[in-house]
């Protein structure tokens, strides 16, 4: 019984580590990939909203951290990260019957490069769109922050599947 233990849990270590890096989320990275850089994201919206390149930036930067065991570095990661935000709006969804808006939409498109340096074929360009409905009756003011961090992490998860989930 020992015996088929030992063999059972040498098998599932060599599956787990046969092709590459292997984690819980449904990442596969080239084992030879050790680091991640993600480069500031500047804003080149028409509509600039001066918090929105540090939360977009610094969330990418924990969504790596916290889903890959990849080290962290300024520049030339083996898996590097680039872009800009390309649109931040605000449009009415939702109109009522005396034609208001009962819900508004806020969107924030964002262009992204990723660069793999173990396997060319998995770079790409690609824009990304997320958006949040609130409510008409809230200063977008008042409830931006939020949004802006709903729509960071959404877009967050994109860029991530996009890059080593191969979705």
């Amino acid at each position: 019984m020992k015996k088929i233990h030992t063999l059972l849990i040498l098998i599932i270590a060599f599956l787990l580590t046969g092709c590459g890096v292997y984690s819980f989320t449904g990442a596969s990275i080239p084992a030879e990939a050790k680091t991640v850089s993600v480069a500031y994201f500047p804003n080149n919206a028409n509509l600039v909203q001066p918090m929105l390149s540090s939360v977009m930036t610094n969330t990418l930067r924990d969504y790596f951290m916290n889903q890959t065991s990849l080290a962290e570095v300024e520049n030339n990661g083996d898996l590097a990260i680039e872009g800009e935000i390309t649109g931040y709006s605000t449009s009415p969804t939702a109109i009522t019957g005396d034609q208001t808006a009962a819900l508004n939409r806020l969107t924030i498109t964002v262009n992204v490069r990723f660069f793999n340096k173990y396997d060319e074929s998995k770079n790409f360009e690609q824009k990304f769109s997320q958006y949040e409905d609130y409510s008409s009756t809230l200063d977008l003011n008042a409830v931006q922050d939020q949004l802006m961090e709903t729509i960071a992490e959404k877009l967050c998860e994109d860029i991530f599947n996009k890059a080593v989930v191969n979705w």
